[in-house]
Order: structure tokens, then sequence, then C-alpha cells
């Protein structure tokens, strides 16, 4: 009787799955003309987005979790679906066409204005489509700004990508670590005045949000040396929200978390910046080459370029940052609470203030092997990539952009419905 009635808890009703298409029409019923006039009158419709969160799921079978590359918007795969044979009427797939001729030039220039515009990216500032991802920028960033290997540079240590960052950068500049978070395991940001800078420092580095420990910075520092520089690697919270971005001199980011598939990272640097490289910089990492050649030097990934285009249509159609921020934050914060709520069921160890609205981490406290199960019993139920990074294991939900609600609240439901069971 137990074993029954988990079965049918309130939460697991919410779990159940689509039928399949070829099982709905299976089980169509062709009715009398005269049930077309039945009134359903007291029977509530869907919203058009939740209505459209339960196709894609039925369609694509899963909701996908993973930290990137992560889950892009349904209508974005279908627009790139619906024009990858024939770009526009050119008789040619986007994949196929010169980098240089007039449709990728159309399709280059419209991305970058569109970013221009979600962004508020001012003149003052060029956009860059890069290769390499950002661990690529990692070096780049102080061969760029560092006159030699002997200028001073701070670095906020708060999580694996911040450390990789700093690592990289010792080879071509005078790195120290400004603070670090490792000794709290990278559960908190630092009070800007903890922030041990030099002042002499050419630029103050930050990770905006550290994808594998799920920390976000709500606001950004200011370098203590007046001509600092403030640069930060925005991967995996890139176009989540609003961002000042005069106050920054470089924001670089890796597409494949909320703007686009893997292959492209994109950089935002100030120009005054530009061209001013060491002289030891190899080509493709130098700032200057890419913005004299408007990203187009070599071949550029121009199909992750195109895709980033759609989906920075798809983020203005949405009403801009300031409304994709504000449903970043609702589903954050459904995940949240049920974690809160779960008397220690189920723990995030970030500090709530700096907790991130991409990548919520957190562990059972009943142990690895239950986690093993929820993430297996996750999968089954269509909630996929839920593993925590293997340098820190536990689950892991990245709720990026195109992460719709329906999808967080099945995964909310799966939790309740999982600790009910599993006492």
């Amino acid at each position: 009787m137990a074993a029954a009635a988990a079965a049918t808890t309130p939460h697991s009703l919410l779990l159940q799955r689509p039928a399949s298409p070829a099982a709905r029409r299976a089980t169509s019923i062709r009715l009398p003309a005269r049930a077309a006039r039945i009134s359903c009158a007291a029977v509530a419709a869907p919203s058009p987005s939740s209505s459209a969160a339960a196709a894609g799921e039925a369609e694509r079978g899963v909701y996908n979790f993973a930290a990137g590359p992560a889950t892009l918007p349904l209508s974005v795969l279908k627009r790139a679906q619906a024009e990858l044979v024939d770009y526009r009427g050119s008789g040619m797939s986007i994949m196929e066409m010169s980098h240089r001729g007039k449709e990728f030039d159309a399709a280059i220039k419209k991305a970058e204005a569109d970013l221009r515009t979600l962004l508020a990216v001012p003149d003052t500032h060029a956009v860059l489509f890069l290769q390499g991802g950002a661990t690529t920028q990692f070096a780049a960033v102080p061969l760029n700004l560092c006159a030699g290997p002997s200028d001073p540079a701070d670095f906020v240590v708060s999580g694996s990508w911040s450390d990789k960052a700093f690592k990289e950068a010792k080879k071509f500049s005078a790195a120290a670590v400004a603070w670090s978070g490792k000794d709290a395991k990278y559960t908190g940001l630092p009070p800007f005045d903890a922030i041990q800078q030099n002042p002499e420092a050419r630029f103050l580095h930050i990770c905006s949000n550290e994808t594998i420990h799920g920390v976000e910075f709500k606001d950004y520092p200011e370098p203590r040396n007046k001509s600092g520089i403030l640069v930060a690697d925005m991967s995996s919270n890139f176009c989540s929200k609003p961002v000042d971005v005069s106050r920054f001199g470089v924001i670089y980011a890796g597409a494949q978390k909320n703007v686009g598939p893997s292959g492209v990272t994109i950089a935002i640097v100030r120009k005054d910046l530009i061209g001013n490289a060491q002289p030891i910089t190899p080509v493709m990492l130098d700032f200057k080459t890419h913005a004299d050649n408007a990203s187009l030097y070599n071949t550029p990934p121009c199909f992750a370029i195109y895709i980033c285009g759609l989906v920075f249509e798809d983020l203005l159609a949405q009403g801009g940052l300031t409304e994709v921020e504000k449903k970043n934050a609702h589903k954050a914060g459904i995940l949240y609470d049920t974690i809160d709520a779960s008397a220690g069921y189920y723990v995030c160890p970030v500090e709530k203030s700096v907790r991130s609205l991409m990548n919520v981490p957190f562990t059972l406290a009943k142990g690895a092997d239950f986690e093993k199960q929820f993430i297996a019993e996750a999968a089954k139920e269509g909630m996929v990539q839920l593993k925590g990074h293997r340098s820190v294991g536990g689950v892991r939900a990245s709720i990026y952009n195109a992460m719709p609600l329906a999808g967080v609240e099945k995964l909310v439901a799966f939790m309740k419905d999982f600790q009910a069971r599993n006492p």
C-alpha cells in the first residue's frame, strides 16, 4: 500500500511524461461532428509559454540541465533547421557559403547590432567574435593589456575558472591573487574592501559567475588603480541580465551557455585598449587583428555566429535582458526555495547573497549513493545532465535563459517526490 501511495503522490503526478506522437495517434478517437459543439468553458487553457514548454518536451523528450554546451531555445533550433539546407533563398547552407559573401556579412553584422542593443554596448567598445573558447582569453587578456611579464595584474579567485585564468596569466604578467575563496571551498564572494588590490595593477580580473561552484557577482568591484581596467569572464551568465558595459575594459564569454553552441567566443573590448599587445602575442590572440578585420581575419565559426544571432533575436523578442533577468530570478527562486525548505535533505553550500541564477549546485544529505540514484531517476523522468562537475560531485542544475519554467517546475516536483519516497 505504501508503495502504491508513493507512486501517486501529488508531486509524482506532475512527473508523468507526455504521450509520444505515435501513442497519441494510436489513441485518437474520431468524434461525431456534433462533438465540436461541446462546451469546454470550464477547462482552463494553458498559457502560451507553458504550452510551448510542454510541446517542446513532448517533441524532444527531455529537459536538458547541462552546464555547457547547454540547452538552446527550441524556436531557434527549428528556425536553424528550416534554413539549414537553403539559407534564405541562397541555395546554400550557412555552413557552406563564403564568410566574405554578402549573406554571411549581413548575418554577422546583424548579430553584432542585436548584441549591442541587448547589452547597450557603447560605441567606445568593439564587439569581437573569436575562437578558442574563453580559456584562450586567459592568455589573450594579459598579452593585450600588460606591457610585459613584469606588469602587475590582480585576480579575484572565486572558483575553478578564475583560478585557471590566474594561473595562465602568470605566464604573461605579474599576476597575483587579490582574494581567494579556496579555503571556504568557493562558496562565497568577498566584500569589495577585502580585495587586496595592488594600486599599480594593470587590471582586476573577475569571473562574474562560477559555473562549477554556483557563485555569482551581483555587483562588481572597481579597480583600485585609477587607470586600471576591470576584466570579466562572463561565460556562464552572459546575456542573462543587463550589465553596464561601460564599467569594463574587457568582457569575454564562451557562447555555449546562454547564447549559442560551442565554437565561438565573444569579446567586448574598450577600443582604446586595442593595439597595445606584447610583441610575443600570437596574431590570433591580438585583439587588433580581429578588430581591424571585423572578426573576419580568418574563417570564423560561421554556423555558431549565425545561431548566436538567432538567440539575440529571441532575447530581444522577449523584451530584452530586463525581462529575461526577471524570468531567470523566478526560476532560480523556485529551485532554491525547494532546497531551503527540505529541512536539510537537499543542501546548497553557497552563501545566499551570491547564489547563481544560472548554476545551482546541491548535495543530498543522505550521501553520494543517493545522489547517483537521484540523477538516474531524474534522467528516467526526462531531466538529464544533472550530475555535478567531476571536481566537486553532487548535483548541479544549470537553468540558463533557454531552460523553460516548466523544466524547473518539473525538477522541483521530482525533488519533493524523491524526498517523500526516500525519507
